[in-house]
This record gives C-alpha cells, structure tokens and sequence, in this order.
C-alpha cells in the first residue's frame, strides 16, 4: 500500500500529532507499505529528523504569529506533486487544518480516498486564544472531516464531539505507547536526589507551556509541604509560569530516554490541559508506573479509571488539584498501587496493536472505494 500521510507537524517538533505521524511511518514501513510524508518545513537552523523511516516533503512554512513553535505550512506545489509522484493509493491526513485542508482538496482532485485523524480540540483552543470562535472552528472541523472517506476520532469523547457536529464516518482510533521506553525501572535516584534533595515527592507536569494547558492550576501544589514541582517542556507560557509556581523546577525540552528517565522519577504525574483529545503523556506517565492527576475532560476520560490508576479532577478546579496533589503525596501506598495498576492498564497498547488496527481502517476505505463489477 502507498500512503502518503500528509501531517502538520513532524520530527523536529515535539507534539502529539509529530509523534503519532511518525509512529503511523514507521509501522508502516515495519509492515512491508511504502509511506511518505508531507510536512510544513522546520524553523530555519533547525535540521529535518534524520532518522525518518521514509522520505519527507517539506513545504514551504512561518511561524504562527505569537507561538513561533508551530509552523504553518504556505500554499505550495509540492504537496499534490508528492501525491502524484508517490503514485499514492490513500492519503492519510494527521489532524488536518492547514497543510491537510490542501491535502484533502488535491486527493479530492486526483481522485484519491483519504482518511482524516481528528487530533486537535480546535474549539478549545478558539475559546482559550480568541475568547470566541468555537462556532467557527466546529463549522471548519465539519467542512474538513466531512469531505473525508472516513474520520479516526482518539478518544469516546472525541468521538462524541464530532457526532454532535455533524462529522459523518467515524471511528474509534486510539493511540500506541512505547512500553519498552517508559517503564517503571528507569527510575533515577540520582536524578531524584538532584531536583528534590530533601526527599520531597515529585509532582511533574510534561507538555508544552501554552495557555491551554492551564499549567497554572499546580501554583497550589507548589504551597503543599513535602511537594517539590517539576516541569518538563517548553512554550511561550513559560516566562509567566516560572512566576506562578514559586520553587518549581523548570526542565525545558526532553526527549527520549531522557524523557522516559524523567517520567519514571516523578512520584505523580498531573495533567492539567481540559482540551485533550487523547493526552498522550498521561499514557507515557502510566507505562512508567506513576499514578496520574488529570481532569475529568476529554481524553484523560479513557485512560484514568478513578481510584484504580489515578484521579480525575474538575477540570479548570485549582482547588481539586492541589487537594489530589495532598492526598497522593501522603499516602505512599496508594501512589504504589495505582502506578502499579497504571502499568498493567496500558501493556497491551503497542504502537504495533494500534498501527494494524489503522491499517484495517485503510483496507476498509479502499474496499469501499473499489468499482463494482457486474457479474
């Protein structure tokens, strides 16, 4: 099968919807198909990934004005080039909005099914950028994910949004976790001592440090005695955040082993963003064996099952927060047994399980793409 995965962000970025595309690649590559993918070009200075496992396009791109970490992909040639060159038999579309709302229209053009990955609560973050602007940003996911042969939603309740707006042909596709990397015994004692030297029990947020993420909501964990707060990522948040939480421990960028490191020293993981569609660090903290703090919103719906693996709290409730940062942090025990339960929840979800089950969602759209012949 050729698929050409036509996505909006790609290694170098560090994001969701840049891992998933190129776990998708990768698995594709594993399972003897031939990807390729288009992608908005990186920062100048910024080298592509090379360890890509197939060929990527890069198209033309600028920074999104007031988040220069995002790029946005520029009208170019090279996108419906690549679909005819590739001689593409489906296109895969990873949260499409820009670049994927071109790539819709050129295998529209050529004739070509595409299947859409909804990836992005581009409501949610209408609401918390502009204010207002969830109406439109639905009537855009609509138009986008309607012209699609089949939508993959990440989440129920993601899946329930999109129903509620219209959006026809819908799956359920969730997504894979590297339980090889994250893992409870790479826990670092060393790294332990380094960011609480006296002993405190590590409350640690991962993600990017934008306003969405509401990362504010741990400024209470930051008064709870015996708590020390680290934060992995970076974002245009974070000048303001290192304000907010006084004592906290700001990381930056960490990727890889050094990321999976991390993950499996923190005692408790909280989330905090309510417009995650899937949320894939919490999946990561609960291969590492930590116990997760998360809303009761989105994504987190699916993978935290309350008083078993972790807690869900009111989403937006700086209260809640701090209160489930207490009680986990006084009770070893229970941080145990949730971090163990968290652990055995997610074994099976291998970006392997998840890559054959979307391959199966392809197969399904080319059958039904296939001419009917007359008997």
């Amino acid at each position: 099968m050729r698929v050409v995965i036509v996505t909006e962000s790609f290694p170098p970025d560090v994001n969701g919807v840049a891992h998933c595309a190129l776990q998708t690649a990768q698995h594709l590559v594993d399972r003897g198909h031939a990807p390729l993918v288009v992608a908005p070009a990186p920062a100048p200075g910024n080298k592509p990934d090379a360890s890509a496992p197939c060929p990527v396009v890069h198209v033309p791109s600028l920074p999104l004005p007031g988040y220069p970490q995002v790029r946005v992909a520029l009208p170019s040639r090279r996108l419906a080039a690549a679909l005819v060159q590739h001689r593409a038999d489906l296109v895969h579309l990873a949260s499409p909005f820009v670049l994927g709302v071109r790539g819709m229209a050129a295998a529209a053009r050529l004739g070509l099914p595409a299947v859409a990955v909804y990836q992005t609560d581009l409501a949610g973050y209408a609401r918390t950028y502009m204010g207002a602007g969830e109406a439109a940003a639905w009537r855009r996911i609509r138009s986008v994910h309607a012209a699609a042969d089949l939508t993959l939603a990440p989440s129920t309740a993601a899946l329930r949004d999109l129903q509620e707006h219209g959006v026809p042909r819908l799956r359920l596709w969730p997504r894979g976790v590297d339980t090889a990397r994250f893992r409870p015994d790479r826990r670092d004692e060393a790294l332990r001592r380094e960011l609480a030297p006296y002993g405190e029990v590590i409350v640690g947020y991962v993600g990017r440090l934008a306003p969405e993420k509401q990362v504010e909501l741990l400024a209470g964990a930051c008064g709870v005695d015996g708590v020390r707060v680290v934060i992995v990522g970076d974002g245009p948040s974070r000048p303001g955040l290192e304000e907010a939480l006084p004592g906290a421990r700001f990381l930056g960028r960490r990727t890889g082993d050094d990321l999976a490191r991390i993950f499996a020293s923190f005692d408790v993981f909280a989330h905090t963003g309510p417009f995650e569609t899937f949320c894939q660090t919490v999946q990561e903290a609960m291969a590492s064996g930590v116990p997760v703090l998360a809303p009761a919103a989105g994504g987190p719906l699916d993978l935290v099952a309350h008083g078993h693996t972790g807690l869900l709290f009111p989403a937006g409730d700086a209260t809640a927060v701090t209160e489930g940062v207490r009680a986990l942090a006084a009770d070893p025990a229970l941080r145990s047994a949730f971090g163990t339960a968290g652990r055995a929840m997610v074994e099976d979800r291998t970006w392997a399980a998840v890559g054959d089950r979307l391959i199966g969602h392809y197969a399904e759209v080319l059958t039904a793409r296939r001419p009917v012949v007359a008997a």
